[in-house]
């Protein structure tokens, strides 16, 4: 055994490091946190003072979620660009865990709150005019992710000097929800007449006969939103339009924007044709 009276106990190490002595075993294991000595006949662990801001990285890397696996690659990567790469990372994958969370606990209170009127969505029925539109069509991996759209198209309308008249909107192409590449098409209402290059297109949408529901606060509540469109499409024995055109698909129309207002004043209008 290495005699150093700087050395360690497993125990005295533990208590420094906040970390227990049954984790301090499992990163030895690993490969991740090895003792500076190991007495060959007991067995015992000792730790060098150098070894505290190992712990310490350990630790912290642990409670932001990383696993023993990938703990042990960033410490190699300390100093690195790839350190911080994989910080980032994590840091949007928590962002997105949050706002998850914070979504569930948004639903719970809505259903908590279900025996009353809910005074932040509203449904109506409407004739929406026929209207000109510049859009521009892409596959996303979320509905969550209609931003990566839009940081195209807005740029394209600066080059192409493309003016938007009105609030800008979203189409929903797919016949069905689903969880992962949402084929969407962002829009913005423009003057007729108005020509524009690729990838950007003009639609001509028709004048239709919707359902409307006019959302006030976060967009979490756009699910909540088709719940009372189909309750009133029930209650009235409505039908949807579904002739597999342009004019049959749902659609957003965004009347604030996170640029203009926080989220409480968010005001959106999600838009269900009938037949």
């Amino acid at each position: 055994m290495t005699e150093s009276p700087n050395l360690m106990t497993i125990g005295r190490f533990s208590s420094l490091t906040r970390l227990s002595v049954r984790m301090l075993r499992h990163y030895d294991s690993h490969g991740v946190l090895v003792p500076a000595d190991i007495d060959p006949s007991t067995g015992y662990r000792r730790y060098a003072p150098h070894q505290l801001a190992d712990a310490a990285d350990i630790r912290t890397l642990r409670d932001v979620g990383f696993g023993v696996s990938a703990i042990g690659i960033l410490l190699a990567a300390r100093g690195t660009p790839a350190w911080s790469h994989a910080l980032q990372l994590q840091r949007e994958s928590l962002t997105e865990d949050l706002h998850a969370a914070q979504a569930r606990v948004s639903m719970i209170t809505r259903l908590l709150d279900s025996g009353e009127e809910n005074m932040s969505i509203t449904i109506n029925r409407t004739v929406v005019p026929a209207l000109s539109v510049v859009t521009l069509r892409g596959t996303v991996p979320t509905y969550r992710d209609e931003h990566q759209l839009w940081d195209r198209l807005l740029p394209m309308l600066t080059a192409q000097s493309v003016t938007p008249i009105g609030p800008c909107g979203v189409i929903e192409h797919d016949d069905q929800f689903t969880e992962r590449d949402v084929d969407l098409s962002i829009f913005l209402p423009i003057a007729p007449g108005t020509r524009v290059e690729a990838p950007l297109a003009i639609l001509e949408l028709p004048e239709r006969d919707c359902l409307v529901a006019q959302v006030r606060g976060s967009y979490d509540q756009i699910s909540e939103a088709h719940d009372l469109i189909n309750a009133r499409i029930a209650s009235e024995n409505l039908t949807v339009r579904n002739d597999d055109t342009i004019a049959s698909k749902a659609f957003n129309r965004y009347l604030t924007t996170p640029d203009q207002v926080s989220e409480d004043e968010f005001l959106t209008e999600v838009y269900e044709p009938l037949a």
